[in-house]
């Protein structure tokens, strides 16, 4: 079996009353107790209202948040997907995409049920768009110490991912903390709702953050993903205060997030309001769950954008999906010398010595040292 594979698991802002009262009424109630959630508080009676990302969602005993992992038991509240591992696979740190990351490492990428988007061109919506009883039989339980002794076993890093990490907060943290202390690397994708308490929380036990960036209106984040646009930005913005190895992706999907001036307003708002170094992924859209009528992005659309964020100052700007583009790659910004050689998600040279550009020594910010 490829060693990359060896623990394949094949795998809106509206309140959570609104749709607890709409959608969980199907649930049977968990047979597991679960542990108690972290970031909520008390409200009148037995209801709760969760703190965890933008949403708040306000929550009746015996029901759910909108993320469907977190439910109200008797005035607490629990999360349902601790120690419940419903993805576990090696990969390439290069695939989350972190590309200024320990480049050529692997990670071992833990996911589980739900998300709190409802990304209607999700990937990975065989995970992100069950709750966790529907993904019951698909579960391996795993304590955090088991999944850092995995990660270690393989010398690779520890990555969250797939589903948002947000919805598994309790579980991603015990394991992130665990990590850390035995000096692995540690990130997480994220979509970027989660709150600034519980991200500043998280953060002293990660390494680096790829954040998806869907796209900049608020109508688009409303119309595909049933969320909103200003918490992302917001947690950018904390991110790179706190001083974490930060990267962005921006999935370009055809007719509806492709428009170029709005992709110059996000390279300028990126430049202004975070650094011109922080690495940007534009990403190939392909068709997926409900979305599955659009075509694959044009490459050449996937290049015009690059073009703009190069011209408007961003100086580490990549192309992804599209397996042997030339920028797959990392270009050193002063001489233009090839940095980093990849073909798609595979590291072939790296032309850095000490973080610096081999041809004209100039520093390439990234985390280059374990």
């Amino acid at each position: 079996m490829d060693r990359r594979s060896f623990l394949h698991r094949s795998l809106a802002a509206s309140t959570a009353m609104c749709f607890a009262a709409r959608d969980t009424q199907f649930y049977a109630m968990a047979e597991s107790p679960g542990i108690e959630a972290r970031f909520y508080e008390k409200l009148s009676g037995s209801t709760l209202r969760c703190q965890l990302c933008f949403r708040r969602c306000t929550i009746a005993e015996g029901k759910r948040g909108f993320c469907r992992n977190r439910e109200n038991r008797k005035g607490s509240l629990y999360s349902l997907v601790y120690g419940k591992a419903a993805a576990i696979q090696l990969d390439p740190i290069e695939k989350e995409p972190m590309f200024h990351n320990l480049p050529g490492s692997d990670i071992l990428c833990t996911g589980t049920a739900s998300c709190n988007f409802r990304c209607k061109f999700c990937q990975n919506w065989h995970l992100s768009q069950h709750s966790p009883e529907e993904l019951e039989r698909r579960v391996d339980e795993h304590e955090p110490k088991d999944i850092v002794e995995m990660a270690s076993r393989r010398k690779a890093g520890l990555s969250f991912t797939y589903n948002e990490p947000t919805v598994f907060y309790e579980y991603m943290f015990d394991i992130a903390r665990i990590g850390r202390e035995r000096g692995l690397n540690t990130i997480f994708h994220t979509n970027g709702g989660m709150r600034s308490e519980p991200m500043k929380a998280l953060l002293p036990h990660m390494r680096g953050v790829t954040v998806d960036l869907k796209g900049f209106t608020a109508d688009y984040y409303r119309d595909t993903s049933f969320a909103n646009m200003e918490p992302v930005l917001d947690t950018l913005r904390l991110i790179k205060a706190e001083r974490k190895w930060l990267e962005i992706v921006n999935l370009i999907v055809p007719t509806l997030n492709d428009s170029m001036k709005q992709i110059r307003e996000m390279c300028v708002w990126i430049k202004e309001n975070l650094s011109p170094d922080v690495p940007l992924h534009f990403t190939r859209f392909f068709p997926a769950y409900k979305m599955t009528h659009l075509s694959p992005t044009p490459v050449k659309t996937l290049e015009e954008a690059h073009a703009i964020a190069v011209r408007e100052g961003l100086r580490y700007v990549y192309i992804g999906n599209v397996p042997g583009h030339k920028y797959n790659s990392t270009f050193c910004p002063r001489c233009d010398a090839k940095l980093i050689t990849r073909t798609h998600f595979a590291v072939s040279g790296i032309n850095l010595r000490n973080g610096k550009c081999r041809e004209c020594g100039m520093p390439i910010p990234g985390l280059w040292d374990s």
